[in-house]
């Protein structure tokens, strides 16, 4: 028997709450950097809306998954990528899943950035947590490379 992928989700407030928090983002009104990502249903084929914090390692953008295997994940790895969108400026990408080899440096410093807001999902891991800790927490939060089209 396998065990599902981690995921963890949101209950009805913090729901409400990311709604909230990705009209602002549509309007032009970004919460310490958060934006909304725009990604095709794998199923439905429509896009779907959700905001995000992209984070940015040695200049190179990522999208971390803090809640682990979610809808956005499973759609952005059929899709193979998306929009992202700050009022009116709005860019297109392509994405890449990283590897749980290459993750440890971007976790990292994703916890560092967005830590205040995304430690709940880590269960226990932070950004001071040792290697190896942040390693086996690798799996459970997917990690997509972006490049930008427009």
């Amino acid at each position: 028997m396998t065990s599902q992928p981690y995921y963890l989700k949101g209950s009805p407030l913090t729901i409400r709450l990311n709604s909230a928090v990705g009209w602002l983002a549509r309007h032009g009104l970004s919460f310490m950097g958060t934006t909304e990502l725009s990604v095709r249903g794998r199923k439905s084929g429509q896009l779907q809306r959700v905001p995000v914090n992209l984070h940015t390692h040695q200049d190179v953008q990522y999208l971390v998954s803090a809640r682990g295997h979610s809808q956005w994940v499973r759609n952005m790895a059929a899709a193979g990528g998306g929009e992202l969108r700050t009022g009116r400026k709005v860019r297109t990408f392509t994405a890449r899943a990283l590897p749980d080899s290459e993750k440890l440096p971007i976790l990292r410093t994703y916890l560092e950035r967005w830590g205040w807001e995304v430690d709940q999902y880590f269960q226990g891991v932070t950004a001071k947590s040792s290697d190896e800790e942040i390693i086996a927490s690798a799996p459970d939060h997917p990690v997509f490379v972006i490049t930008m089209t427009s």
